[in-house]
Formats: structure tokens, sequence, C-alpha cells
């Protein structure tokens, strides 16, 4: 290993993913890609979601599905997340697909279709219940109403129509239901207006939705997390699922400290008796979190070890005890487990959150290493 830590990445553990997801939903799937493919890694694991099974990708933004273009990916890419003043005619140049909600986007784009001669493919989205995006069952009508005027002129083709679980996650939630009636009632709507027609992809179902809620899977289904191997309900367990990610750090320094020793900022923790301590060189800014000060593990010499004292910007440190590593020997953060490491969600469980965030924190000072290609 040439730098201080990197994030090992097992793209065939991806495309294994993938491939389970594809069998086991019977559906077309949109593979979620955005935050560098849940930091994973955007190009490398994207053309590892192709490879699995999956026909399309899905990002947030227009510069991530334009980051794609540059890297050669050229599956359909949808854009869910548009601001004011995004570069849609590069978009729309470069065969992205976007998302709209309200009328002012719908315009937005169209204006970019007209400068640039080429006609937008549009999914539409409801809000089914989420309040989050998507255009509330009330302005849907008139949303329709303004993309068939659209559609007339030329400038779009609507291609999709689609929404987003809240609860998905949680197994019997009462919203779950509530939401697959919004939808259903969404996708009436589009059909008596005339925007439903068969060519118009349907899709509601994220991760939990697609291994979980048959009825949800409709016409495509769109997995994240799992795609990565971890589970998007972690008490039903792991699907079959396996992790892609393991974080690995050099020892930077060890060395040898009497008893009561104060150690890291405010000496948070201090040690009972003469031992060995171990710099591990990783801290807030690559993204470990500061919460896991004293409560998350790392595997070491063959054992697991706790976080000793307040994780900095750059570093944390472990106590060995009367073991000894060396310097440059590798310490394993989180990875499938499979070498008795912890998990990442472990160390999601362990600081009260969730692995979306444990994953997509690790920051760019972290190289990416892919395996499996």
């Amino acid at each position: 290993m040439a730098t201080p830590a990197e994030a090992r990445v097992d793209l065939a553990a991806i495309r294994h993913n993938v491939a389970l997801l594809k069998e086991r939903t019977g559906a077309e799937l949109m593979g979620a890609v955005k935050a560098d493919a849940y930091g994973h890694g955007l190009v490398p694991c994207s053309r590892a979601v192709l490879e699995g099974g999956a026909s399309r990708l899905g990002v947030a933004f227009v510069r991530e599905a334009l980051e794609l273009r540059a890297g050669g990916v050229t599956a359909p890419v949808l854009a869910w997340l548009i601001t004011p003043g995004e570069p849609l005619d590069e978009a729309l140049t470069h065969d992205v697909e976007l998302s709209a909600a309200d009328v002012r986007l719908l315009d937005e784009i169209a204006a970019a279709a007209r400068r640039t001669g080429r006609t937008a493919r549009l999914h539409l989205e409801a809000d089914t219940g989420m309040s989050r995006g998507g255009a509330p069952l009330a302005a849907w009508p008139g949303l329709l109403a303004r993309a068939l005027e659209l559609q007339a002129e030329g400038a779009v083709e609507i291609v999709g129509l689609w929404s987003h679980f809240a609860c998905a996650d949680i197994p019997g939630h009462p919203s779950v239901h509530q939401q697959l009636e919004a939808y259903q009632t969404a996708l009436k709507l589009a059909e008596q207006a005339g925007a439903a027609g068969s060519h118009v992809i349907r899709h509601l179902a994220n991760s939990a939705g697609a291994l979980t809620l048959p009825e949800a899977r409709y016409d495509l289904v769109r997995p994240g997390i799992a795609m990565y191997g971890l589970s998007p309900i972690p008490e039903q367990g792991g699907f079959g699922l396996r992790p892609a990610m393991t974080l690995v750090a050099q020892a930077a320094l060890v060395k040898r400290v009497p008893q009561d020793s104060g150690v890291s900022y405010g000496h948070l923790y201090t040690t009972e008796r003469e031992t060995h301590l171990a710099l591990v060189p990783l801290g807030y800014a690559d993204g470990i979190l500061r919460h896991a000060t004293g409560r998350a593990e790392v595997l070491a010499g063959g054992r697991r070890r706790r976080v000793a004292g307040r994780v900095c910007m750059d570093q944390f440190m472990i106590d060995l005890g009367d073991d000894l590593l060396a310097a440059g020997d590798e310490v394993v953060l989180f990875g499938p487990g499979d070498g008795g490491e912890p998990t990442a969600q472990e160390w999601a469980d362990t600081l009260g959150t969730i692995t979306h965030e444990i994953v997509t924190r690790i920051g760019s000072r972290v190289p990416r290493v892919h395996t499996g290609a």
C-alpha cells in the first residue's frame, strides 16, 4: 500500500449484488450511483453495475451524469435533482435524461431543448407522501398538462413517471401502503391525460422496496445501497449481499507509554497500565466520525481494538496492550467481516447512523483501489 490509507472496492461484489437484485426482482434496474457511487468510485462502479445487469443509471446532479459521459459510460442516465442554472444544454447534448417536478423547471428544460435542437427525455416525479422532491398530487395534473404541451411541440418526451418511498426500510410502516395508493392515483391521472403510454417507465422502489415489496417493482427498480453490499433493512439480514468496500490504513507510529498517560485531545482516554499505542492516519477530515471516539473498533494485529481517545482531523489512536505492531502494518477499519474485522453495519450501529453515511463520508484523501475488474 503506497498511501497511508485506502478504500478497497471489490467490483466483483458489486456485479454479484446487482445480479442478485435483478434475479430477485425480475424488473429492469436503474442503479443509483450518485455521490461517487456511494463513496465507492463513480465510473468504475458504474461499469460494474451495468456489467451486473443494470440497464440504466441514476444520479442526483447533472454534473455527475456528465462525469459518467466523460468517463465513457453510454448507458441511459437520469439526473433527478436539478437546481436553477444547471448546464441543461450540455446535459441534453450528452443524452442525459432529466427529472422535473414543477412547471418552472419544465420550461427551463424546454428552453434548453430549443437551443440545442435536442428533445429532452423527461421523468416526471410525483410527491406521494415523502414531502421532499416531486409534485404534490394537487399540482400533478398541471405538471402533466404542461409536459404534454411541450411534448406536442417536440421539446420534450415523457419517458418516465416516478416517486420515492419515505419508509420502505421500516417494515409495516403505514406510509408504505399510503404511498403505493398515491402513486397509483398519480399513474391513473397520467393515463387519463395521455401521458402514460406503454413506453413510459413507472418506477418507485429503492433498495428496500425492491427487495421486500413486490407490488412496488412496476417496470423498474432503483437500488442504491444494496448494490454496494449493504442491507437496506439490517434487522432482516443481509439478503445475500456482499459488502464491496474495505477501509484500511497503515499504522504510522507505534510507541510504548507509561501508565496513566492521557491520550489525544481532552485526555478522554487514559492508559490503565504501561502499554503500546498505535497511530492510525485517518481522521474526521477523511470521514471517520468524531463520534467514533471511544466507541468504534478496528482490526489490528489479529484482534479488535477500540478507538482510544478523541478522533482527530487526520489520525486516531488504538491501545495495543502488550501486543506490538510495526509501523506500516495494516489496520482494517471495516470490511465484509470475513477476517474478523468490523463491518460498515457495525460502525453504523455503534455510531447511531446508517451505512450510507459511513461509506459516503470517506473523503477524497483516501484513494479508491478497485479490484475484480
